[in-house]
C-alpha cells in the first residue's frame, strides 16, 4: 500500500488551527474548506492530460487538458461532505457520490444505510474523503462496497489517521493510495485518535 502524508507548512498550519480545542465551529469549518484544495491539488497531481487544439488571442496552440471522464468524490457521510465542498472549488465539475456510514458505539463495526453513486463510477477515477481514519472500519467498508458497485480505480483522503487504521486499511485494501495530513500516536479505548482534533462531523456542524 501507498501512503502519501501531504506534509506542505500550508497543510500542516491550518491542521494545527483545527487541532485547537478553542477554535470556533465557523473558523474549524473554513480551515476544512482549505485543507481539502490543498489535499486536492495533491491527490490529482497524477491525473492524465492530453493535448487539444485551441485558439489564444494570439494564434492556435494545443494545450493540455484533462483525458478522459472526470473523477468522482466520494463523500462517507456526513463529515465527509466538509473535505467534499473544498475539492469541489477546486474541480467544480466533478461527480460526486455518498456512502452513509455510521458506527456502531459497542462493536465500531461500520453499518450501510445509505449509497449513491454515478452509475459509470467503474469509468472514474474514486477520491474516496472522510477527515478521520481512526479504526478504518467505516473507510474499509466504503471502499468495499464501491468496488462491489463497480469502481475499479480509488484514492482515499483523510486529515488525520490513526497507526491502527492505517494498518487495517492497508491489509484490506493495499491497491487504494492513502493521503492524509499527518498520522498521529494511538487510539485510545473509544476508538478516537490521539492527540486529534476531536469528532470531525461535530466540529463541522457544530453538533457538540
Amino acid at each position: 500500500m501507498k501512503i502519501k502524508v501531504v506534509d506542505h507548512p500550508l497543510v500542516q498550519h491550518k491542521l494545527t488551527l483545527m487541532r485547537r480545542r478553542e477554535t470556533p465551529t465557523s473558523t474549524f469549518r473554513q480551515l476544512v474548506t482549505e485543507i481539502a484544495m490543498l489535499l486536492g491539488y495533491e491527490v490529482t497531481r497524477d491525473l492524465e492530460l492530453t493535448n487539444r487544439q485551441i485558439e489564444t488571442p494570439l494564434e492556435e496552440m494545443e494545450a493540455p487538458v484533462l483525458a478522459g471522464k472526470k473523477l468522482c468524490f466520494v463523500s462517507i457521510l456526513r463529515a465527509g461532505n466538509g473535505l467534499v465542498d473544498g475539492m469541489l472549488s477546486l474541480m467544480p465539475s466533478a461527480r460526486v457520490g455518498h456512502v452513509g456510514l455510521y458506527r456502531d458505539p459497542k462493536t465500531l463495526v461500520a453499518i450501510e444505510y445509505y449509497y449513491k453513486v454515478p452509475h459509470d463510477i467503474g469509468d472514474r477515477l474514486a477520491i474516496v474523503v472522510d477527515p478521520m481514519l481512526a479504526t478504518a472500519n467505516s473507510a474499509i467498508a466504503a471502499i468495499e462496497r464501491l468496488k462491489q458497485g463497480g469502481a475499479k480505480r480509488m484514492k482515499f483522503v483523510c486529515l488525520l489517521a490513526a497507526p491502527e487504521g492505517v494498518e487495517a486499511f492497508s491489509q484490506a485494501h493495499p491497491d487504494v493510495e492513502l493521503y492524509t495530513a499527518a498520522v498521529d500516536r494511538e487510539l485510545n479505548d473509544h476508538g478516537y485518535i490521539l492527540p486529534g482534533l476531536g469528532d470531525a462531523g461535530d466540529r463541522i456542524y457544530g453538533t457538540r
